[in-house]
């Protein structure tokens, strides 16, 4: 029995080391997608010279062109077919698309106005509407934590809009879609790559069919002579599918205490890059609305965190 023990202590250090190892990897990943997510502002700053609808169409079509290259070369057709024959799943999916559509379609607007500083309002709220939308449609009880979270955040966004005298409709529907999207996708269990390939696949068509007609109009900025649109905006559906799928190397590795904490990266370089870069009017009412959206994050986040470490421990201990 006792040899058996170097063995088993060994066996247990290369686990522990495994862990720790994808757990690292998990982390560059989280760290890589959420910065990449975090610098779209000054992506589509450099596509001005294009509508968003027509941004969107080209986000749309070359994503779909590059999440099937990956689908046929990983031998995922049979999966993805399977996806496609499932009525209700596909019905969900359907759903989920003209959401995600719907807040890329915004978050351009929002761009091309100046309006960066409620892209990043937008993104800080999403967990807490996510919290709340968890709670209406999927019953998840609300610890009192999370209801005062929440609470903090309607505080912020009521505070804006009184005193900035403008509902800050692009944050508000930037937040909901995005929430809602996560609602539907998480209803939908399915492979998120998979998963986003049917929701580009189901526009790429109208996508396209925009598209030649602008070219048509001669109203469309690609190929109409801007080497730099040319370039960028088939670019836009790698600089789209890419972060996803290093989000998704990273949700496989890593707790979802983790990656909660690294989702604030994205919203964090928004605000820094509206207040610091573009020179948006930063008032004390902004200040105000975005001290209690941030206090209202730290009471999520660490209700969050005693939670899984007291699930964890207990995992431990059993």
């Amino acid at each position: 029995m006792k040899t058996s023990e170097p063995h088993s202590s060994l066996a247990t250090s290369n686990v522990d080391d495994h862990a720790t190892k994808s757990a690292q990897k998990g982390v560059l990943y989280g760290l890589a997608a959420y910065f990449i997510w975090g610098s779209f502002p000054i992506f589509f700053k450099a596509l001005e010279g294009a509508t968003p609808l027509e941004i969107v169409s080209h986000r749309i079509f070359w994503s779909a062109v590059f999440l099937f290259i990956l689908v046929v070369l990983r031998k995922q057709m049979g999966n993805l077919l399977s996806i496609l024959r499932n009525r209700l799943l596909l019905l969900t999916l359907c759903g989920s698309t003209l959401l995600i559509a719907t807040n890329w379609l915004v978050f351009l607007y929002a761009i091309q106005r100046g309006e960066v500083l409620q892209s990043s309002l937008g993104y800080f709220i999403t967990p807490l509407i996510s919290v709340l939308l968890g709670f209406v449609f999927l019953q998840e009880r609300l610890s009192f934590w999370q209801k005062i979270s929440v609470l903090c955040a309607f505080l912020g966004v009521l505070n804006l809009t009184f005193y900035q005298g403008q509902f800050p409709w692009i944050a508000l529907v930037l937040a909901s879609s995005f929430g809602l999207y996560g609602l539907l996708r998480k209803l939908a269990k399915v492979d998120a790559m998979l998963g986003l390939t049917v929701e580009t696949a189901l526009l790429a068509p109208i996508s396209l069919g925009y598209l030649i007609f602008l070219s048509s109009q001669q109203q469309g900025a690609f190929l109409a002579g801007s080497l730099q649109l040319n370039l960028l905006l088939p670019l836009s559906g790698l600089v789209t599918a890419i972060p996803l799928l290093l989000f998704i190397g990273a949700a496989r590795r890593l707790r979802l205490a983790t990656l909660g904490f690294l989702q604030y990266i994205t919203p964090s370089l928004h605000f820094v890059l509206a207040v610091g870069l573009y020179g948006e009017e930063f008032s004390s009412s902004h200040l105000i609305s975005f001290l209690f959206i941030w206090i209202g994050l730290g009471i999520y986040s660490g209700d969050t965190l005693w939670k899984s470490r007291g699930l964890y421990h207990r995992s431990k201990v059993q």
